[in-house]
């Protein structure tokens, strides 16, 4: 039956809704200096940036004649950020062209350049080297952090739930999960969806009349804020009572998806919970919150209604928030796969409606650059929150699960410091019930922890990033691989020097490794007192893997006991050990994927 709900989802969620718009979009030139190096395993593809795009679509082909698209098989966006590109779907010994497409707004991808031409280079047996270089005395740059802001949640009324999953009580299980993304990583705030929802029992109507209580989300955002986080107030889905057609739902639990039967009474909705808000926990308080327009209206499966429809609860719904406060803040699109941006904001420049932030949603690859977006209708101020990103959009896949997705938050993290305000990792635990209750304990969910509390490999990334300090330093990458397949995160705080290296490429066919893209590393640090000792902390196939770990046991759908539950906790867990090197340089071997957390300071004898 789960299978059945899964393939009606996957069908449903393929649906795009309007696309149609007025918009023009900038004639952006391909990029220059186009240039495809050919590796063991891999092409790296290089360029220079273009002003004005938000991505670059890769094409490839045999010949001019033939380019396509590079499929890394994310099953979401294929526009990248920015440069480099690391090509692993391709046939090594065989050459291929390369072209680059600048892409002005993510439905739209522009013409191609001229193209390049480049084989990846067949695999010998040993393994490349890449030298990696860190300057640990330079005075070094701040660390932006874009996982500490913001975590997403499964609908944050489960905190209320008292039902068991796994023979794991739900309420509390993801109580604990967001505390330990708080006390552990050092987030800021959850996003959920749901609020509105008719199990808040916020909004009813009485002989035609509105009855608003706000007693269930009173206990939820308690909690929330008894945890130390605070509330991305997404405000959505649909009140029964209020809906234009309330047979119109998502999920397992019956999200409706409508438009509101009166959009006064949907203003209102939203003014009285604002200032019910303020009033309960003061407007210092609230004044820090983000209130977020919907989920994802840019597919048809999360909105019924039209784009214009869409466009005017925007309007309404971030009039009710500012009638409140002027200087709350309020923002959307909350789209998926970077839809919408431009919609939003051209519409907002239009009928003078106020935009704080623009959120939107991708998964497979590091989020785009949507500031050019704000840059081009006049929001160049708006902050930038990715209230979702993760490794795939797909419920129940095992990728989720794997250490490459740990890799993969590596990867995105890095790519989003200093240009996005939040990259919000969905979602902090597998109590996750958007269709359905989990139905074992490794089952693909989108869950950082398992339910059991569990830690996977996605989340020892986070911790392994936790550990890097305030100051970043400055890097060198020179090799096969380097500074594409092969990253680096450096940093500095007070007499310590963090290095997290790690092998990646977003090419998911090979999530389950590719002897050909293991690399040696050579790590050098000069300026290093020689006698500081290093730590390693490493995720690796085997190493920090609970799918690994549970396999080892003979665990089936769920740990028989509290036994096997501590044994594969202990057996999954992130292990730091000493490291040997010669005061200033040290060798290692990276297979992809996999990542080392390297800590460099003074030793205790």
């Amino acid at each position: 039956m789960q299978s059945d709900a899964k393939t009606e989802w996957d069908e449903r969620i393929a649906v795009r809704g309007d696309e149609s718009r007025d918009l023009e979009f900038p004639d952006l030139d391909p990029p220059k200096l186009v240039t495809a190096v050919g590796g063991v395993g891999h092409v790296t593809i290089d360029w220079s940036p273009v002003p004005g795009a938000v991505g670059y679509v890769i094409l490839r082909g045999l010949d001019d004649e033939s380019l396509e698209p590079v499929d890394h098989h994310s099953g979401d966006v294929l526009s990248v950020p920015s440069p480099p590109y690391v090509d692993t779907t391709c046939t090594a010994g065989t050459e291929y062209s390369y072209a680059v497409a600048s892409v002005p707004e993510v439905t739209v991808q522009g013409r191609p350049g001229a193209s390049v031409r480049a084989a990846a280079l067949v695999a010998d047996g040993n393994p490349p080297t890449v030298q990696v270089t860190v300057d640990a005395v330079a005075e070094g740059t701040e660390l932006h952090k874009p996982w500490v802001p913001m975590i997403g949640s499964e609908r944050l009324s489960q905190l209320l739930c008292k039902d068991r999953s796994g023979g794991r009580e739900i309420g509390i299980e993801l109580e604990d999960a967001l505390r330990r993304m708080h006390d552990e990583i050092g987030v800021r705030t959850v996003r959920a969806h749901a609020i509105f929802h008719d199990d808040t029992r916020v909004y009813t109507e009485q002989d035609g009349s509105p009855v608003h209580d706000f007693s269930v989300v009173d206990a939820i955002y308690d909690k929330v804020l008894g945890i130390g986080l605070r509330p991305v107030v997404e405000l959505g889905f649909m009140p029964r009572d209020l809906a234009s057609d309330p047979t119109r739902t998502v999920f397992e639990y019956g999200a409706i998806i409508s438009p509101p039967k009166s959009w006064d009474r949907w203003g209102s909705l939203v003014r009285a919970l604002v200032s019910h808000l303020v009033d309960r926990y003061g407007l210092d308080e609230v004044l820090t919150w983000d209130f977020e327009v919907w989920n994802e209206a840019n597919l048809s499966v999360f909105w019924s209604g039209t784009k214009a429809e869409w466009m005017h609860l925007y309007d309404v719904t971030a009039a009710a928030v500012k009638s409140v406060d002027p200087r709350l803040a309020v923002g959307g699109p909350s789209s998926a796969a970077a839809g919408w941006v431009d919609d939003l904001l051209a519409h907002a420049a239009s009928v003078g409606s106020p935009v704080d932030f623009v959120s939107t949603h991708t998964y497979g690859s590091p989020p785009l650059d949507v500031q050019a977006s704000l840059d081009r209708h006049g929001f160049s101020e708006a902050r930038i929150l990715w209230t979702e990103w993760g490794v795939t959009p797909t419920h129940f896949n095992p990728i989720s699960d794997s250490v490459f997705s740990g890799v993969f938050v590596l990867r995105g993290m890095r790519s989003a410091a200093g240009r996005v305000d939040a990259l919000a990792y969905w979602v902090a635990s597998d109590h996750f019930e958007e269709l359905g209750r989990p139905p074992r304990l490794l089952h693909g969910g989108f869950g950082l922890q398992t339910v059991g509390g569990l830690p996977k490999p996605r989340f020892h990334a986070l911790s392994m990033l936790s550990r890097l300090g305030p100051v970043e330093l400055p890097v060198t990458l020179d090799g096969d691989g380097g500074g594409s397949l092969v990253e680096a995160w450096a940093s500095r705080d007070r007499d310590r020097v963090a290095v997290l290296l790690w092998n990646l490429t977003l090419d998911q066919t090979k999530a389950n490794g590719s002897p050909d893209l293991t690399r040696i590393v050579r790590l050098e640090v000069p300026g290093v007192d020689p006698s500081w000792r290093v730590t390693a902390t490493t995720l690796a196939t085997g190493t920090g893997d609970i799918v690994a770990a549970a396999a080892d046991l003979g665990i089936g759908d769920w740990p028989e006991s509290e036994e096997q539950w501590r044994a594969l906790g202990e057996r999954s867990r992130l292990v730091r050990s000493p490291l040997e090197w010669n005061g200033s340089a040290l060798e290692l071997t990276l297979p992809m994927p996999s990542a080392i957390l390297l800590e460099i300071q003074p030793g205790r004898d």
